[in-house]
């Protein structure tokens, strides 16, 4: 038995759904594309959704669509994938590492205080594990110094914070579909937004820069014309990853439910273990389960981890600090130090969770993390 850390949820409606489009005149660039958009932005409350290629190439059109470039600093969190940073070098502009929040895990709106400088052009939040960030406080910061903020959703879709789904909040949203997430398509990304500037830009970067929208074009020579008006991508989802999209939205209420139901099982049977810390959970906040990370303390994390990867236990640790990779390394990033985020990354263990994980498959984690921790001396 191999109980991976997160995967997907398909069924027989998933595969009808995608057997529909192969049926049809348009695989890609079809209207299924504008379907799914509408699914996302109905679900978050957002005026506009921008169907992509992936989490990945969300990040990067939101980053350009901010207008992020040469000498602009952009503030995000090192305990996230590499993708929220690398979106920024892609546009020419400069990461900045803010630590993060020890009980949240999360961007310290106090620390992104510290680290802005006249050359701050925006705010990346990234809702680890599915958890909020302090939306509030970030968007202060952000109104005092006329900074543009973009939430990494990838974790968080579903979430909500205050009342309000994520995706609806800021000036632009970032989700990925990749398996493992709440709903998959396979790979793919949505931007989601309330501004039709943004919008407008996030959709010619998505295919080459090119319209053929003629209240946007220089001239018209007729109806096979198109103009290309900026420096854009090939980051175009297809019509068959939408239809497994748009099938697998109406699921994830109940995918999210299940996945709280796990949570409150693995909180349980941790809360009184004195040598593991649970995740914690804000009050005014929905977090919407991602990822299940336990901090392991008093005890060597590297033999927790080998050992329940013996017993068939895919655990994953969720992230290195971007800043420690080589190529940051050698890109001017040697002296950083988010002091909270490496005393975190070095207790961090993710478990599975995803929604099709049966009670007997978690029962069966629960047994081993226990025996375990309460084994290692």
């Amino acid at each position: 038995m191999y109980i991976p850390y997160g995967r997907q949820s398909i069924d027989e409606d998933d595969i009808q759904a995608v057997i529909e489009v192969l049926k049809s005149d348009f695989l890609t660039t079809g209207p299924k594309i504008e379907e799914f958009e509408k699914a996302v932005a109905d679900y978050v409350g957002a005026k506009y959704a921008v169907a992509i290629s992936n989490g990945t190439a969300a990040l990067h059109a939101a980053c350009y669509a901010a207008g992020i470039g040469v000498g602009d600093e952009v503030i995000t969190t090192p305990i996230t994938f590499v993708a929220s940073s690398n979106s920024v070098l892609y546009c020419g502009g400069t990461p900045v590492f803010a630590d993060i929040n020890p009980d949240t895990y999360n961007i310290d709106p106090n620390e992104i205080r510290k680290k802005i400088t006249s050359k701050t052009k925006a705010i990346i939040a990234v809702h680890y594990t599915g958890q909020p960030c302090d939306m509030n406080e970030i968007h202060k910061i952000a109104k005092e110094h006329n900074l543009i903020v973009i939430e990494d959703a990838a974790h968080a879709l579903g979430a909500d914070y205050k009342g309000k789904k994520i995706g609806s909040i800021s000036d632009m949203t970032t989700f990925s579909f990749h398996p493992v997430k709440h709903i998959t398509t396979g790979e793919g990304g949505m931007i989601t937004t309330n501004s039709k500037e943004f919008y407008d830009s996030l959709i010619l970067f998505r295919s080459h820069g090119i319209t053929r929208d003629t209240n946007r074009m220089t001239h018209n020579e007729g109806d096979w014309y198109y103009e290309q008006l900026e420096l854009g991508y090939n980051y175009r989802m297809t019509d068959i990853q939408c239809a497994l999209g748009i099938n697998q939205i109406k699921k994830l209420d109940n995918f999210i439910e299940r996945r709280k139901k796990l949570v409150e099982n693995y909180n349980n049977a941790f809360k009184e273990l004195d040598n593991i810390i649970i995740p914690f959970q804000k009050d005014e906040c929905h977090n919407s389960w991602h990822l299940y990370v336990i901090q392991v303390q008093n005890i060597d994390r590297k033999h927790v981890f080998d050992r329940l990867r013996e017993k068939g236990i895919g655990v994953n640790v969720h992230y290195i600090p971007v800043y420690k990779q080589p190529y940051y390394l050698k890109n001017g990033y040697d002296k950083e130090c988010c002091h909270n985020a490496e005393e975190f990354y070095s207790k961090a263990i993710s478990l599975p969770l995803y929604s099709d994980l049966t009670d007997e498959q978690q029962s069966y984690v629960i047994k081993q993390v226990i025996d375990c921790v309460q084994g290692v001396k």
